[in-house]
C-alpha cells in the first residue's frame, strides 16, 4: 500500500519545483493571473508562476534587428526606385507590447515596410542619394511615433541599397561627365584671368623699367641654349627700330614735294576731227 499523505507530499514538492522559473537580465515575465495581467512584469531572476493559475510570456528587452525586404518605391521626381533598409529596436514597456499587439516583431516589419514607401515617395531621388542621414532620421521619426503605443523604441533606421534603372544610371553617368566638364572648363577660365593679370602687371613693371625686356630676352637666349638646339634666336628690340622709325617720319614730313605729272587726254575715236582742230 502507498502511502498516501507521502505521494500527496511529492506532488506538493514537485508542484512547487514546476512553479520556478529563471529569467535572464534581458528578459521580463508578462504574468496573467486568471486572464487577468499583473500590474508589473516580473524579473529578471527567480520568480514563481503557479499554473494554471498563472501564465507567463517572456519579452526580451535587447535591441531586434529587422531587415526591411527590396520595397519598389516611386519618389517624387517620378523615378522608380528599389530600396531595401535595416531597423534597429527593442521593447521598452513588455506590457504594452504583449497587451496593444499581438505579435509585436510582425507589426513592426509590416509598418517599418509601409513607411519606407510612403516616406520615400516624398523625396526627390537627388535627396535620398546624397543626404541619406537626413532621409534615415525621417523614418525612425516617423517609425518611433508609430510604435510608441506598442512600447516599442525603434532606435535606428538605415537605408541599406538603392537599386536604380540603367536608364536612370546612365543618365547619372553623363550629368557627372557634364559636371566635371563644367569644372574643368570654368578652372581653365580662372587661370586664363588669372594669367592675364599678372601679364598686365609684368608689363606694367617693364613699361616703368626697359632695361627688364633686355633681361628676359637674354634669359630666354639661355633657356635655348640649355636644350642644345641649332637654332640660333638674335632678338631685335623694338626700342632700336624706334629712332629709325621716327627719323623716316620725319623725313617724309619735311622732303619738297615732286613736280607734278602731267597727263595727256586720249584722242576720242567717236569724233578725231575735233582733235586736229
Amino acid at each position: 500500500m502507498f502511502d498516501v499523505p507521502m505521494i500527496a507530499l511529492i506532488i506538493v514538492i514537485l508542484y512547487l519545483l514546476s512553479a520556478i522559473k529563471v529569467l535572464a537580465e534581458y528578459e521580463r515575465g508578462v504574468i496573467f493571473r486568471l486572464g487577468r495581467v499583473l500590474p508589473e512584469p516580473k524579473g529578471p531572476g527567480l520568480i514563481l508562476v503557479f499554473a494554471p493559475i498563472d501564465r507567463m510570456v517572456r519579452v526580451s528587452l535587447r535591441t531586434e534587428t529587422l531587415d526591411v525586404p527590396p520595397q519598389d518605391v516611386i519618389t517624387r521626381d517620378n523615378v522608380t526606385v528599389k530600396v531595401n533598409a535595416v531597423v534597429y529596436f527593442r521593447v521598452i514597456d513588455p506590457k504594452k507590447a504583449i497587451l496593444q499587439v499581438s505579435n509585436y516583431l510582425y507589426a513592426t516589419s509590416q509598418l517599418a515596410q509601409t513607411t519606407l514607401r510612403s516616406v520615400l515617395g516624398e523625396v526627390e531621388l537627388d535627396e535620398l542619394l546624397a543626404h541619406r542621414e537626413k532621409v534615415n532620421l525621417r523614418l525612425q521619426t516617423v517609425l518611433d511615433k508609430l510604435t510608441d503605443p506598442w512600447g516599442v523604441k525603434v532606435t535606428l533606421v538605415e537605408v541599406k541599397n538603392v537599386d536604380l534603372p540603367e536608364s536612370m544610371i546612365r543618365a547619372i553617368a553623363r550629368q557627372a561627365e557634364a559636371e566635371r566638364e563644367r569644372r574643368a572648363k570654368i578652372i581653365h577660365a580662372e587661370g586664363e584671368y588669372m594669367a592675364a593679370e599678372k601679364l598686365t602687371m609684368a608689363a606694367e613693371m617693364i613699361q616703368r623699367q626697359p632695361m627688364a625686356i633686355q633681361l628676359r630676352y637674354l634669359q630666354t637666349l639661355l633657356e635655348l641654349g640649355a636644350e642644345k638646339n641649332t637654332t640660333i634666336v638674335f632678338p631685335l628690340p623694338i626700342d632700336l627700330i624706334l629712332p629709325f622709325r621716327e627719323a623716316l617720319e620725319r623725313y617724309t614730313r619735311t622732303a619738297p614735294a615732286g613736280a607734278p605729272v602731267t597727263a595727256t587726254s586720249p584722242v576720242s575715236k567717236e569724233n578725231p576731227a575735233s582733235d586736229e582742230g
